[in-house]
């Protein structure tokens, strides 16, 4: 007996502890994401001998390909990992930069007013992309194969081309009056002037040689080198600001993810400078305290809007770079900070009358990646706006986005997606602008939720309403994903709702209680979950009926 338990000491204090917290493999791996082919991608990865790090990468590039309309190598965005050997997680910030020579007030006009479109058409409007090197941060930390390996299908579809969708014809459609007055972008997009029928093949030469830099090189072939150049060339060319120092200065950075517990779900999510984690955890906390399912309907809806209205106006108070601006992550979050600002519920003032304006709700990407070995990534990008600032410098093949309109260009001023701002997200040479974007784990005894969604400033509410639903037990992630969803960001004063989401009776109840309503037609968003039922060891995914995503567990 005594030399077994010696044996026992022996191992307990020999072993490293991700030997005893590793989790148990999975039946299967899961992948969701915005697009058939990024998707397989993903799982051709897996099948290489990939984990769920290098298919991350392969769906992320090959969305740059398939859907340049809502991401690419021009734009950011934020990838939260776990890894499942030890329980490490963390977010890794790949956020556009402000250019070196960006100003305060560089979207104004001399009387202070902002000046329409310059923060969102054309080369101004462009921060440094943190995409590409996000990509190449997550093969050679986090992944099992070389770099290049998980750019293989991205520059194959971008070389060889793939036959376009219904989506991409609707996008250009949409878009297309704006592209005509960028030569190269419209030349790439559109076949001598006329949009890409569905199933008719696009190639994008220019975008294939740019990912076999930086496949070729890493970082460098992209931040450093002929594809620099030709971007730096570019937007200078076209009047715009940045530097060859831009880009050779860029570097992602690791950030500790934003975390909360509500009722038995452990809610992991981004961090500064995405608004996402603070804000969903902040509004999980204000309803941590309130039976929601003693409610009849309205009643718990209002109550849900009433947390979103106090969670988005400190948003627009306090929140902004970290690395520029001090925001007190620890205080939002904090339970008893929750417990006092929910005695503002019943009584808060509307912020605005202003008419809603919060933009399309598809543009943006999500990812959602398990590995049978329990790794797990959520990964939102995006180039903000559709094609983001249409500009695609020649011979890249990369379109630009116009991220820098997520700054307040100036106090209280809304942006594209009506979202207001204080001096803590005032534009600053290098300063990364907040975000909404918001990719998420949840996990409870059983179960662990990889999920995300596009959606600009509805992108927290979105996956609020998802979180609900897991953590009262309703449903399965087909539910959540398809859940009729509503929406409130304090200003304007506008509840926003897709219209199966409150029948009559409830609108006239909530709009007895003084709530200005206003449907969103068709619909918004486009969520990716993939779920692992720790019990069964059983995976499913699931992509948004909303959109043309396709998630597949194998």
């Amino acid at each position: 007996m005594l030399h077994l338990l010696r044996f026992l000491i022996f191992l307990i204090t020999v072993l490293p502890l991700s030997a005893w917290a590793a989790e148990p493999r999975l039946a299967a791996a899961g992948i969701a994401s915005a697009h058939p082919l990024a998707t397989q991608a993903g799982h051709e990865i897996l099948a290489h001998g990939g984990n769920a790090f290098d298919a991350a990468v392969a769906v992320a590039a090959t969305l740059a390909v398939v859907e340049p309309y809502n991401s690419g190598l021009g734009g950011g965005g934020f990838f939260l990992l776990h890894r499942a050997r030890d329980g490490f997680e963390i977010m890794i910030d790949a956020r556009e930069r402000a250019p070196l020579a960006a100003t305060r007030d560089m979207y104004l006009d001399r009387d202070g007013r902002s000046v329409p479109g310059r923060s969102i058409d054309g080369v101004l409007a462009a921060g440094i992309p943190g995409t590409p090197a996000g990509l190449v941060h997550l093969a050679e930390k986090y992944g099992r194969l070389p770099l290049k390996q998980s750019l293989a299908p991205a520059i194959r579809l971008a070389r060889d081309g793939f036959p376009v969708t219904a989506q991409y014809g609707k996008m250009c459609l949409r878009q297309h009056d704006r592209l005509e007055n960028f030569p190269e972008t419209a030349r790439v997009f559109f076949h001598d002037g006329f949009i890409y029928g569905a199933g008719e093949k696009l190639r994008q030469p220019e975008l294939a040689r740019t990912l076999e830099r930086l496949a070729a090189a890493g970082r460098e072939g992209f931040y450093d080198g002929d594809v620099a150049k030709r971007l730096v060339d570019g937007v200078r060319v076209a009047g715009g600001l940045w530097s060859l120092k831009d880009l050779t200065d860029y570097r992602v950075i690791e950030r500790e993810p934003v975390r909360g517990v509500y009722r038995n779900v452990r809610v992991t999510s981004a961090a500064l400078p995405s608004s996402g984690g603070v804000v969903l955890v902040q509004i999980l906390n204000l309803l941590q305290g309130l039976d929601l399912d003693s409610m009849d309907k309205p009643r718990r809806d209002q109550t849900v809007i009433e947390a979103m209205r106090l969670a988005y106006r400190d948003r627009a108070r306090y929140l902004g770079d970290p690395d520029f601006v001090n925001v007190d992550v620890a205080r939002l979050i904090d339970p008893a900070y929750a417990a006092k600002l929910r005695e503002e519920m019943p009584a808060l003032k509307p912020a605005s009358a202003a008419p809603a304006k919060t933009g399309e709700g598809g543009n943006t990407t999500h990812l959602s990646v398990i590995d049978r070995d329990g790794n797990r990534v959520a990964v939102t990008l995006s180039l903000n706006t559709p094609f983001g600032s249409g500009f695609m410098p020649p011979g890249t093949g990369v379109v630009l986005n116009n991220e820098m309109d997520d700054f307040a260009v100036k106090p209280d001023a809304p942006n594209n997606y009506g979202l207001t701002g204080s001096n803590a997200n005032a534009i600053a040479p290098g300063k990364r602008p907040l975000s909404s974007m918001t990719p998420t784990f949840l996990e409870n005894d059983d179960t662990v939720v990889v999920l995300g969604t596009p959606g600009g400033s509805r992108i927290i509410s979105m996956v609020l309403l998802a979180t609900l639903e897991f953590a009262h037990g309703r449903g399965g992630p087909k539910d959540w994903a398809s859940l009729p969803r509503f929406h409130h960001q304090y200003s304007p004063d506008v509840v926003e709702y897709e219209p199966p989401a409150f029948d009559d009776a409830e609108k006239r109840a909530l709009q007895q209680r003084g709530y200005r309503l206003e449907a969103v037609r068709g619909g918004y968003g486009n969520m990716q979950a993939v779920v692992w039922n720790k019990k069964t060891g059983g995976v499913e995914a699931t992509s948004d009926p909303r959109g043309e995503g396709f998630a597949q567990v194998k």
